[in-house]
């Protein structure tokens, strides 16, 4: 890598030029990537303290909460720390770093969300199937599959974008290294570069999204043959919440990596990567988790039994 390119660091993006504007939006940025640390901490621990809790779905409720705790720090905390601190440089090995883990966490995300329409699709379509298809050794299958999956597909992409010379300029156009804004630096031909991404689009994330528009679409048709109607309703509330998240990481992915050059200015860029790694890891505890039942009353009782033991201690130290 290092004698492949002709730079020895790259200079990352600012929130904004100037001072107040960039302390505004790192602020509410960091109060973003607090709140999805805080609202993923507590489905881990709900879902793992709560033994009535021990099903497939909350299985995988859990691993997506811990790979959005891991998502949004691969990015928020560096892109805060360099607009507080005016810091815009990064290693090239650090960049290497933060793209492989970028188009990882990427990968498992969808990976993940396809398992739990899977999931919630046999459970509702296939009750009678559910303890047969979605067993644990199933489940744990499904999750070492998904990681090693997105370990080869990240890796392949990491290693051919930095065989590229990087010669144009050291400058990044963005906010954390994203593989469409080191294309743009190359000196040398990327055409196998975006062939790659555009297939790995249509295989990986194409079939995923089909999958799981398939798998709702389903739920849906079978739940609107039930007769009570607030039946109906929590499920649409459910399903089509589901499908906006996914379409809004999907489509503003695709829209980054696919789009024609010059199709989109810096700033429209950015914007449009917070879509793909900020959003999601935030909004994904409020709509599969805080809004369930099952979630809330086991919220109640960890709080309940952390409030206990706080006053059994001070109790004991008075």
């Amino acid at each position: 890598m290092d004698n492949s390119t002709l730079v020895t660091e790259f200079l990352l993006e600012i929130f904004a030029e100037s001072w107040e504007l960039r302390l505004l939006l790192g602020a509410l940025f960091l109060l973003v990537y607090l709140g999805s640390l805080l609202g993923n901490l507590t489905i881990i621990i709900a879902t793992t303290i709560d033994e009535t809790l021990n099903t497939p779905m909350y299985f995988f409720l859990r691993n997506l909460s811990i790979l959005d705790m891991c998502y949004i720090s691969v990015t928020i905390p560096n892109a805060c720390f360099n607009s507080f601190t005016d810091h815009r440089n990064i290693s090239v090995l650090g960049c290497s770093a933060q793209v492989f883990l970028v188009f990882f966490c990427a990968c498992v995300e969808i990976f993940f969300l396809t398992v739990m329409a899977q999931d919630r699709y046999v459970a509702i379509c296939k009750p009678l199937l559910y303890p047969v298809v979605m067993n644990h050794q199933v489940c744990v299958q499904t999750t070492l599959a998904s990681l090693l999956s997105s370990l080869v597909i990240s890796g392949v992409h990491t290693i051919k974008t930095f065989q590229l010379p990087f010669c144009h300029s050291n400058v990044v156009q963005q906010i954390f290294c994203d593989i469409p804004s080191l294309l743009r630096l190359s000196c040398s031909d990327t055409f196998n570069n975006k062939l790659l991404i555009l297939l790995t689009a249509i295989v990986v994330s194409g079939s995923c999204f089909t999958f799981i528009a398939i798998s709702y679409v389903h739920i849906l048709s079978t739940v609107l043959r039930v007769p009570v109607k607030g039946e109906r309703g929590k499920a649409f509330s459910t399903c089509v919440p589901h499908l906006i998240v996914v379409s809004m990481f999907l489509s503003s992915g695709a829209y980054v990596y696919l789009r024609l050059p010059g199709t989109s200015d810096e700033l429209q860029e950015i914007i449009l990567s917070v879509f793909y790694t900020v959003f999601p890891p935030f909004l994904n505890p409020i709509i599969y988790s805080l809004r369930n039942k099952q979630i809330k009353e086991a919220v109640k009782k960890v709080t309940s039994r952390f409030f206990s033991l706080g006053e059994y201690k001070k109790n004991l130290y008075c």
